[in-house]
C-alpha cells in the first residue's frame, strides 16, 4: 500500500489522479439533487415586490425584480432554472436588451401593459402567458393605470453552468415596432404563409391569451385527466407542437375539487406557482399546504402527489426542465399505484 500512496502522490503533484481514489465498488445509485423542496408564500413575496416599488427605480434596475431563492442554493429555486415576480407600475418602460437565456412571462395581476418581442407588441392581462426565447429582443412597456405583475422564468443557471451567457442591451433601450400586432398569431397558426421556417430550433416570441387557456380548460374539464398530473395543458411551439423552449416545459395543471393525483418521480425538476385555488403537495415525507400566490419546487427524482382541498378547482402554473432531460436522453419517470 506503501507503494500506492507513492504513487497517488506523484500524480497530484502532476496534476492527475486515479480512478481508484474513489472507487467505492459497483453499487446501485439514483440521481440525489443538490436542493431541497420549498415553498415560498405570496404574503411574503407580495410584501417584498411592493418594498421593491416604493424603494427602486428603473434607473436603478433595468428590471424590478425579487427572485425566489432556494436556501439550499441560495440564488435560484432549481439547479437548471430561476423564478422571479418582477413589478412595472403605471408609465414605466423595461429597456430593450437581448440574451442567450430563454425566458417566459406569466402574467399574474393587471392588464394593458404591452410585452415588445422581435418588434411586435404583445398587450397582456392576468393569465397571459408570454415567450421571449434565446437572443430576442424584448422589453416592457406599461402604458395602461394599472400596476402590473408577473413571473419571470429563465434557464440562467444551465447558461451559467455552460458558460455561454450573451447579453446585450439594445442601444436606443427601446425597440422599434414594425410588425402589426396579431402577426404571430396569423403567422404561426395552423394556416400560414409560406416564407414562416419551421426548422428553426428556437420558437418564435409568442403570446398565449388566457382566455383561450381557460375555454381549453373547460373543454377537457369533465375528462379523467391524468392519474398523476390531473388535467395538464402545455404551452407549446406554435410552429412545431414541440416544448415551450428547448429548454423549458411550461403549462397549466388543473386539479379538480377534492382531486388526490396518486404519486410519481421524474429526472426533471418542477417549480409550481398557484394560479387559483387552495391545495396541498406531498413531497418524498414532507407536505407542503398551498394557497393562491403561494410557489413550491419539487426537485427531481422525488416522489410527489398533489391534493385539492376544496371544493372549487385549484390551478396552477408549472415550468419544468424536461425539454433538456429529453434532450439529452436523461429523462426517466417512476409511478406508484
Amino acid at each position: 500500500m506503501e507503494e500506492l500512496k507513492e504513487f497517488n502522490e506523484e500524480l497530484r503533484k502532476k496534476n492527475l489522479r486515479g480512478f481508484w481514489e474513489a472507487y467505492q465498488g459497483e453499487v446501485y445509485s439514483e440521481p440525489l439533487s443538490s436542493y431541497e423542496p420549498y415553498l415560498w408564500k405570496w404574503s411574503d413575496v407580495h410584501d417584498a415586490i411592493n418594498k421593491a416599488g416604493e424603494v427602486i427605480g428603473l434607473e436603478l434596475s433595468s428590471r424590478r425584480v425579487i427572485r425566489l431563492c432556494n436556501p439550499s442554493l441560495k440564488t435560484s429555486v432549481a439547479h437548471t432554472f430561476v423564478l422571479n415576480l418582477q413589478m412595472l407600475k403605471p408609465g414605466e418602460h423595461a429597456v430593450a436588451h437581448r440574451h442567450t437565456n430563454g425566458a417566459i412571462r406569466f402574467v399574474i395581476k393587471g392588464r394593458g401593459a404591452h410585452v415588445v418581442v422581435e418588434g411586435e407588441s404583445f398587450e397582456i392581462e392576468e393569465g397571459d402567458f408570454v415567450t421571449t426565447p434565446n437572443w430576442t429582443w424584448h422589453d416592457h412597456i406599461n402604458d395602461s393605470d394599472q400596476t402590473m405583475l408577473w413571473l419571470d422564468g429563465l434557464d440562467a443557471p444551465l447558461v451559467r453552468m455552460l458558460q455561454v451567457g450573451f447579453h446585450e442591451p439594445h442601444k436606443e433601450k427601446k425597440q422599434p415596432i414594425f410588425r402589426p400586432e396579431g402577426s404571430a398569431l396569423h403567422e404561426f397558426s395552423p394556416i400560414r404563409p409560406n416564407w414562416v421556417r419551421t426548422d428553426s430550433i428556437q420558437p418564435p416570441g409568442y403570446c398565449y391569451k388566457w382566455k383561450d387557456t381557460e375555454r381549453v380548460l373547460k373543454s377537457v374539464g369533465e375528462r379523467p385527466g391524468d392519474p398523476y398530473d390531473g388535467i395538464l395543458l402545455h404551452y407549446v411551439n406554435p410552429l412545431t407542437g414541440g416544448p415551450t423552449l428547448p429548454t423549458l416545459s411550461c403549462g397549466v395543471q388543473m386539479f379538480r375539487p377534492g382531486e388526490r393525483t396518486k404519486s410519481h418521480r421524474h429526472t426533471s425538476s418542477a417549480v409550481y406557482h398557484v394560479f387559483r385555488g387552495k391545495g396541498a403537495t406531498i413531497i418524498g415525507d414532507e407536505r407542503f399546504e398551498w394557497e393562491t400566490g403561494d410557489s413550491f419546487v419539487v426537485p427531481l427524482w422525488r416522489f410527489h402527489r398533489h391534493e385539492n382541498l376544496t371544493d372549487q378547482e385549484a390551478l396552477l402554473f408549472v415550468m419544468t426542465d424536461k425539454p433538456l432531460m429529453d434532450a439529452l436522453g436523461f429523462y426517466r419517470e417512476e409511478r406508484q399505484d
